[in-house]
């Protein structure tokens, strides 16, 4: 990790997957690495933890996260998501097919899933903000339709087309 310590890090609360889910997200992700680990001592949640991975910290794509084992208290939800911006239909069909191996189909739609940890990811074009925020509303509109049309994966070359009419 580095040693200048990030101004914000989202931390993963996780039940007792986070060693798991950060080998998982690092297999993904080619820009990644598992930083420091740390483990429970005698005062923890319960004292069947101790010894236990508690966090690990890592980075994806140079961004810095924490996974924490807290415990079976609280549950991911869509409130919070992570967006992998894509450049081209190749990378986006990559990391959706890698992110939502064994998540919740039901979950899928519009560029949303949720992974197998119940982790919410939006996996978009690279342009989708400069085509659904351009100043001519007919184009934009087009593209936000297509979008809510998506029962799943977003197909660039179908976004692209409704943006030029």
């Amino acid at each position: 990790m580095q040693n200048k310590i990030q101004k914000i890090t989202p931390n993963l609360w996780f039940d007792t997957q986070a060693e798991e889910a950060v080998q998982f997200y690092t297999t993904i992700f080619h820009n990644s690495k598992i930083g420091r680990i740390t483990r429970y001592g005698k005062e923890s949640y319960d004292k069947a933890s101790e010894g236990k991975v508690m966090t690990v910290e890592f980075q994806l794509e140079g961004q810095n996260f924490v996974a924490l084992n807290g415990g079976p208290h609280f549950q991911f939800n869509e409130a919070i998501s992570f967006i992998v911006h894509c450049d081209h239909q190749e990378e986006l069909d990559y990391y959706w097919d890698k992110l939502s191996e064994g998540g919740d189909e039901k979950a899928q739609v519009c560029g949303w899933l949720k992974d197998k940890f119940g982790v919410s990811w939006q996996i978009v074009p690279s342009h989708l903000t400069e085509m659904i925020c351009d100043p001519d509303s007919v184009r934009s509109e087009r593209v936000m339709k297509a979008i809510l049309q998506t029962k799943a994966k977003i197909d660039i070359k179908s976004l692209e087309q409704a943006y030029e009419g």
